[in-house]
């Protein structure tokens, strides 16, 4: 039952597809990827205006722990409009991807993805990660694992243990946790240059989780405080966020 009650809180996936990528109106193409261990997943890949001043770049999403990729077309609308390629993907066991998630397993996939990137002509020095929640804690492990151009850490936790705490207070999460997460011990050894990206009144993941990731980054990082709830940084201040996205990428990333 405790296993059961960790898997459950920390992997919320639907197999319910929602939104459609045709409706932004762009080109796109529906991709296969197959994972080390044999597990085949499910993406899109939106590529750049040929004349993007950043269509050299790729973008890496790893989304949070509940849903799929189809619940978040008008995310992939707002990225794209800094001017690069962006490449979005299920882990095993969300949307059309098979398997059953785990916390290995999403490392893995975020690999197979990096990889893909890389056949599609884009090396490791151009590719820019960004994790959102629990994306955050699997692109801090694949930032570890593989060199970067930049890690964007967005309304992350420090790690599950800590996290698990503050929401289940009354239960032994130290004690009985398997999957860690643990973002706050991995960026002293990131190399690329990374943001750090939260609300003050993030809903779920406090913003002391924010300040925590961020004194443990090494420099180069940098800091943008974003407006509204866990899920909704678009609707509260889009113009904000995507100028502090794109103030990052011309100081650390563009060449």
């Amino acid at each position: 039952m405790i296993r059961w009650f960790e898997q459950r809180q920390v992997y919320s996936p639907s197999r319910e597809l929602a939104g459609d990528p045709a409706s932004l109106r762009r080109p796109f193409d529906e991709i296969s990827l197959k994972s080390a261990d044999g597990v085949r997943l499910h993406g899109w890949f939106f590529p750049a205006a040929a004349k993007a001043p950043r269509a050299h770049l790729a973008l890496l999403l790893l989304h949070g722990n509940a849903g799929n990729i189809t619940h978040r077309v008008h995310y992939y609308e707002a990225w794209l409009e800094l001017g690069l390629n962006v490449l979005t993907f299920d882990y095993r066991g969300y949307g059309k991807s098979e398997g059953i998630p785990g916390e290995e397993g999403t490392y893995t996939d975020a690999q197979a993805a990096l990889a893909w990137l890389r056949n599609r002509g884009f090396p490791n020095e151009r590719l820019v990660v960004l994790g959102k929640s629990l994306g955050g804690g699997v692109a801090s492990e694949l930032a570890v694992r593989e060199p970067v151009a930049g890690l964007i850490l967005q309304s992350t936790f420090t790690c599950i243990p800590d996290i698990g705490e503050e929401l289940f207070p009354w239960l032994p999460v130290r004690r009985w946790h398997r999957i860690h997460y643990d973002t706050l011990h991995k960026l002293p050894r990131i190399q690329a240059p990374v943001l750090i990206a939260h609300s003050r009144t993030d809903d779920l993941i406090g913003f002391h989780h924010a300040e925590r990731n961020f004194a443990a980054a090494r420099s180069p990082k940098a800091f943008l405080e974003i407006r509204g709830h866990h899920n909704n940084v678009l609707e509260h201040g889009r113009a904000e966020y995507l100028h502090g996205l794109d103030k990052f990428l011309r100081e650390h990333i563009d060449r």
